[in-house]
């Protein structure tokens, strides 16, 4: 399988403050990719650009509320007006929360689907005119293992990734003829802020670690010839293989 260079590519990273997303940024800057954030919380953001300060690329952010479904277009402009173009669309930024679903408001859900799964689509939608002029364009959308399974009092978060997952099957299909590839990872547990929210049974020895998200990240980024991979799944090593 070939290998892509991808310096001086552009590159806009939704979750970019924390996690996975922090993770994914530092990889994607060392190989020289520039840099567009997404996050809420600006403190977080800025110290991830004074972290990447050093590694010779371009690193800007957005402070935006992806449930705003005004965001997408706002983000994907700055992002082209700083950067020039764009290359990469890392759609990892969600939103969890833990109540049965008779429990569950319309307010909770409808936030929950407006940033897991609303704003991967637009987001997309909006990059689309842009991935097609890259010479190599990717979407990764990171999903979950709630996006083929379903678990108790995960109801609304089980429904946005599943919501994710039919999204980035029919978008792979449709935009594959303008050379932009679609991928999506499923991890089970990850040592995020999130997770422990949701599963605070779960042993940070025994999780995934942001980095091992982020190599995977770049594998699919940097491996492009004639086998293609749609979709990654990663679970814990304290679960049992095939289940």
């Amino acid at each position: 399988m070939s290998k892509t260079c991808l310096k001086d590519m552009t590159a806009l990273v939704t979750g970019g403050s924390r996690g996975i997303g922090r993770a994914v940024a530092r990889k994607l800057a060392d190989h020289g990719v520039n840099l567009m954030l997404v996050g809420r919380n600006l403190k977080k953001l800025e110290a991830v650009q004074r972290d990447l300060s050093t590694k010779n690329v371009k690193v800007f952010f957005c402070v935006e509320d992806l449930a705003d479904a005004q965001a997408p277009a706002r983000i994907i402009r700055e992002t082209v007006e700083r950067l020039g173009g764009l290359d990469i669309l890392i759609n990892n930024a969600a939103v969890g929360m833990v109540a049965p679903l008779t429990e569950t408001s319309v307010e909770q859900w409808d936030r929950i689907m407006a940033v897991n799964a609303r704003a991967p689509f637009l987001l997309s939608k909006e990059a689309i005119p842009y991935l097609r002029k890259s010479r190599c364009s990717s979407i990764i959308n990171i999903s979950s293992v709630v996006g083929y399974k379903g678990y108790i009092n995960q109801g609304a978060y089980t429904a946005s990734k599943h919501a994710l997952m039919g999204m980035t099957k029919v978008l792979a299909q449709e935009v594959y003829k303008d050379n932009i590839r679609v991928h999506v990872i499923s991890p089970g547990g990850v040592d995020t802020e999130m997770l422990y929210d949701m599963r605070p049974d779960l042993k940070p020895s025994e999780v995934i670690s942001p980095d091992e998200i982020a190599d995977i990240v770049m594998f699919l980024l940097t491996h492009r010839g004639n086998g293609v991979i749609d979709e990654i799944n990663i679970r814990r090593v304290s679960n049992s293989p095939w289940k």
